[in-house]
């Protein structure tokens, strides 16, 4: 396949990178700045709709590991103290709009499975944890709520990507669930979470659904 990968240079995206060239495909990273990662790279801000739609045309794939950094978010703060975190919806939006306008349907993003309390989760973790993760990470996952009401509105073949806690383990086998959380799931490498990313593409089931990874 030829994929392209937003948020190339993070953890789930340089993953992303890797695995998806040893399994023989043709990627393509957009980045912000010029960055060696072993394929072809296409410097890009997400307003950039030109530069974007290039990125995008004649592959069959687009993957999207994007997130902001604390740091980043930050040091936006510092110059602009109302400053949010739009980078999911923001992302969202430029890749419908570049897919929509070139004819390519299949979209895999990366989620949260902390954003969402359901009957998949133990009684503790719906009634206690879920509720003060997204109290203390509310900006965030309104963030990436907003990135899924894009994709459902889009009419693209999206899957939405949810782990748990990420580490930086190595690759193991994990659980999948679709369309509720993985009952006891509180881990998943970035390795793992770009495999399923990737297995995604091969997993006709899973277009147009919310799947959950976890240990």
């Amino acid at each position: 396949m030829k994929i392209t990968v937003f948020g190339a240079t993070g953890g789930i995206g340089t993953q992303l990178i890797r695995q998806g060239i040893a399994r023989g495909h043709a990627m393509t990273a957009v980045a912000r700045r010029p960055v060696e990662l072993g394929c072809d790279v296409v410097v890009a801000e997400l307003g950039d709709h030109e530069a974007i739609a290039g990125a995008v045309a004649g592959r069959d794939a687009v993957l999207s590991a994007l997130g902001l950094r604390v740091a980043e978010l930050q040091q936006r703060r510092r110059l602009e103290p109302s400053a949010r975190s739009t980078v999911q919806a923001d992302g969202a939006r430029a890749q419908t709009e570049a897919m929509l306008a070139t004819g390519v349907r299949r979209i895999v993003s990366v989620d949260a499975a902390g954003r969402v309390a359901d009957d998949g989760d133990g009684l503790v973790t719906r009634i206690v944890a879920k509720p003060l993760l997204q109290r203390l990470l509310r900006e965030g996952f309104e963030d990436l709520a907003e990135a899924e009401k894009i994709l459902r509105a889009s009419g693209l073949d999206w899957t939405l990507i949810s782990p748990p806690r990420l580490t930086d383990g190595p690759r193991r086998p994990y659980r999948t669930v679709v369309g509720r959380n993985v009952r006891g799931g509180r881990t998943l490498s970035r390795a793992d979470v770009a495999d399923a990313m990737l297995r995604a593409l091969e997993e006709p089931g899973w277009i147009r659904e919310r799947v959950n990874v976890a240990y």
